[in-house]
């Protein structure tokens, strides 16, 4: 069987980083992806390769095995058959993380080759030619919720193959955000084996507040007579609006804080973060000559 030469397949160097390693494959994986390539048997042979490559290099653990071995691999599989064990210390059994495209829907599975289930399982293979407990692939998507959704909770159905799952957000969900849903990945040997499902949660950008961590931070505009003669002022927030008091004399730029009127903290009961208001003040730009003259009125008492 022929030796698989992974830092090739991927197009590094043995000394590469594991970031270095994330970097090539994502490259190829989007290359060689099927969405990009329908009913392209070379392009889905060069993606099942750079999956199976980032498998063994991306995976510190078997990388260094995956070195020590190297090209004289089989020598030490025939030591470990006749020592009754794999030199891996066990069958592993084959993983691999399929990228989404930013769609719902996913593509079937991806086996590993022959070489790598031999390689990794110590040669314990069924009469397929598989190891007989390999565990299916990961799969991974994107869930792009809005602000409000983020804030309240919500959910989506997307496709994994042929089932329908149903994605439920909880309220403060942030950006990011991986959720795992156990076995509803790639089949493996068995339905016990399947891998997950990694949903990351990405959240638009609001037109209006801006979300750092917990907090929320809004720019209020106030009437300039407001500003300086004090007065109420509805503010709008993702759980309704809220009356607020300006004082008078409030200078442009002023931060006021609104305590527990942010985001719910995720995974906290009655918890939220806080609300900040950056009062900015509107001068009038169409005045009446009365007004003007008011205005100079004004300016001559101050001085």
């Amino acid at each position: 069987m022929d030796y698989k030469d992974y830092y090739k397949i991927l197009g590094i160097d043995k000394k590469a980083s594991q970031s270095d390693i994330k970097k090539a494959y994502r490259v190829l994986a989007v290359k060689h992806h099927p969405d990009k390539n329908p009913d392209d048997k070379a392009a889905e042979e060069q993606f099942k390769l750079a999956n199976e490559a980032n498998e063994v290099l991306g995976n510190p653990e078997k990388r260094k095995k995956y070195d020590e071995l190297g090209e004289n691999w089989q020598q030490y599989e025939k030591q470990g058959n006749q020592q009754g064990g794999n030199p891996f210390g066990g069958n592993q059994g084959g993983q691999y993380r399929y990228e989404s495209n930013g769609n719902d829907t996913f593509g079937g599975q991806t086996d590993f080759s022959d070489f790598f289930e031999q390689f990794f399982s110590g040669g314990a293979k069924n009469g397929g030619g598989r190891s007989q407990n390999r565990k299916g692939g990961d799969y991974e998507t994107e869930m792009e919720i809005s602000l409000e959704e983020a804030y309240q909770g919500t959910s989506r159905t997307i496709q994994v193959d042929s089932e329908k799952l149903r994605i439920t957000t909880k309220p403060g969900s942030y950006n990011d955000q991986q959720l795992r849903i156990k076995n509803k990945g790639a089949k493996g040997s068995s339905e016990d084996n399947r891998g997950d499902l990694f949903v990351r949660i990405k959240v638009k950008n609001h037109p209006e507040f801006i979300r750092k961590g917990d907090d929320l931070y809004h720019t209020q505009m106030v009437d300039l007579y407001t500003a300086v003669l004090g007065g109420d002022v509805l503010v709008s927030t993702l759980f309704g609006q809220v009356k607020i008091k300006i004082a008078g004399g409030t200078q442009n730029g002023k931060s006021i804080r609104l305590k527990g009127k942010g985001m719910p903290i995720y995974d906290r009961k009655d918890a939220f973060g806080d609300f900040y208001l950056e009062i900015k003040v509107q001068i009038p730009d169409k005045l009446t000559d009365k007004q003007r003259e008011l205005f100079e009125q004004l300016k001559e008492t101050l001085v």
